[in-house]
């Protein structure tokens, strides 16, 4: 395994990919828009990052096993976790999301729960599969959060910005849910 790369702020990972860094605690990304980025790359997060992926982009290794997405599925990653990147040749990558530093979250709700959202563990190797309403309703709770960093700082900014990530969480865990209660439905019939 090559050198691994700390990603301990939300700057670290948007100088990474060469993106621009609007707030220090969160960022909305894009990285359609990246202007450089590695080929092959283990990242360490300490921050929570979580991926639309708009595309296969190659190898993702996470917890020492492939981490098991297809091209619009959501993967994520919390502080602490480890996740190795292999792209594809000639591969850019495509895929929204956010990121956001564990301090954005102290003394909100969203801080007081995060541990509830279980895609967020290394058990959890399997990417969320969405239906296009469902991609459409993460784009918008992405694009909320967007429009609210774009806002001049106020009282309420940090506590708007932490309730529209767990806005985009607490949806995250209704798919989940959606897709594991198909799954165990579709399984019962089979046994049937």
């Amino acid at each position: 395994m090559e050198n691994v790369i700390n990603i301990n702020s939300v700057d670290d990972y948007n100088r990474l990919f060469g993106l621009e860094t609007m707030h220090p605690l969160v960022s909305v990304i894009d990285l359609s828009g990246t202007t450089k980025y590695p080929r092959h790359f283990t990242l360490n997060y300490g921050v929570y990052a979580l991926y639309l992926k708009e595309s296969i982009c190659g190898n993702i290794r996470y917890g020492r096993r492939n981490y098991d997405y297809q091209e619009g599925t959501i993967v994520s990653f919390a502080p602490g976790q480890v996740a190795e990147t292999e792209l594809d040749e000639n591969f850019r990558p495509r895929a929204r999301g956010i990121l956001f530093h564990p301090d954005i979250i102290k003394g909100t709700s969203l801080g007081a729960e995060i541990g509830s959202y279980s895609f967020f563990s290394y058990s959890s190797t399997e990417a969320l599969h969405l239906s296009e309403d469902e991609k459409n309703i993460i784009t918008d709770c992405l694009e909320k959060t967007k429009a609210e960093l774009n806002r001049p700082v106020d009282k309420l900014s940090k506590r708007l910005i932490a309730r529209n990530i767990q806005l985009l969480l607490d949806y995250c865990m209704r798919f989940y849910e959606r897709q594991f209660i198909t799954r165990d439905k579709a399984n019962n019939d089979v046994l049937e």
